[in-house]
């Protein structure tokens, strides 16, 4: 798209490419997987910024910008079964590995029967663990999957009413500095508007709950004919409480659908499960 533009790719290992040997939620903080290389674009070490969305914080460090979101991969999660059974068929007391505590909340208020247990690592990591017997069981983004190849490991796409996303998940962001118009110019060929719009929706619900990987939030929005479609939940980390809720508008209101989703969310006991998660309860 830019035949006259040289570019040099530069792999940058972030804190949470580091720690692989502890639950994320124990680690805390925002922008794990995104510190080291927000730095290095605000020294000018770097010009752009390839991310997963869903490690992006809802507050960006001042001079930096999202220039563009490419066309989403698929946003669910993904089962891998190391005997091929479906989530519903898993035997009773499955162990379940999984990072993320918005995971764990929701399979367990499916399956409280599961034992749902850490596993951090890559993804080749990942599934020799799962093949030597660790887990009966793992679950991941299919859009890992599927961009590297691996997806025909995948056992189950777990329905959305079953597992919602995480905020952000499936999509890029492609982040640079926010006076770099020559690097905008480029990158601006990229951008999906449908991505670009639902993904902000998310977003805007992540900001108002304040969340980060410590606590067990999720949205999805879908767009169709010009209207958009936000689910969002909150939920308790033992699964046993569960929040839910959407909201559908226009397109052009995805920043207010976002922030309205949240607003319910909280009122209905949403905000007494982040204040019980966070201590401040």
């Amino acid at each position: 798209m830019a035949p006259d533009v040289r570019v040099t790719l530069r792999k940058i290992q972030t804190s949470g490419d580091k720690i692989v040997d502890v639950p994320l939620a124990k680690i805390g903080g925002k922008g794990l997987f995104v510190k080291e290389i927000e730095e290095a674009l605000l020294s000018g070490e770097i010009d752009v910024a390839v991310h997963s969305m869903k490690d992006v914080p809802a507050q960006l460090p001042e001079g930096l910008e999202i220039l563009c979101v490419p066309p989403r991969e698929d946003a669910r999660d993904a089962l891998i079964s190391r005997t091929g059974r479906a989530f519903k068929d898993l035997p009773q007391g499955a162990r379940v590995g999984t990072a993320s505590l918005r995971r764990q909340a929701q399979l367990l208020n499916a399956r409280p029967d599961l034992q749902i247990e850490m596993l951090r690592g890559n993804l080749d990591t990942r599934l020799r663990k799962l093949k030597e017997g660790q887990f009966d069981a793992i679950v991941l983004a299919a859009a890992g999957l599927r961009r590297l190849a691996w997806a025909h490991e995948i056992t189950e796409y777990l329905d959305p009413a079953v597992s919602l996303p995480a905020i952000g998940q499936g999509a890029l962001g492609i982040e640079g500095r926010s006076n770099d118009q020559f690097v905008r110019s480029i990158v601006d060929r990229l951008n999906d508007q449908a991505t670009q719009t639902t993904v902000t929706a998310e977003r805007a619900f992540l900001h108002r709950l304040e969340g980060g990987c410590q606590v067990p939030i999720a949205a999805y929005a879908t767009l169709s004919d010009g209207q958009l479609f936000v689910e969002g939940l909150v939920a308790g980390v033992d699964g046993k409480t569960v929040i839910r809720d959407c909201v559908q508008g226009t397109s052009h209101e995805a920043q207010a659908l976002g922030v309205r989703l949240a607003e319910r969310l909280l009122a209905r006991g949403g905000g007494k499960i982040l204040r019980e998660i966070y201590g401040t309860a």
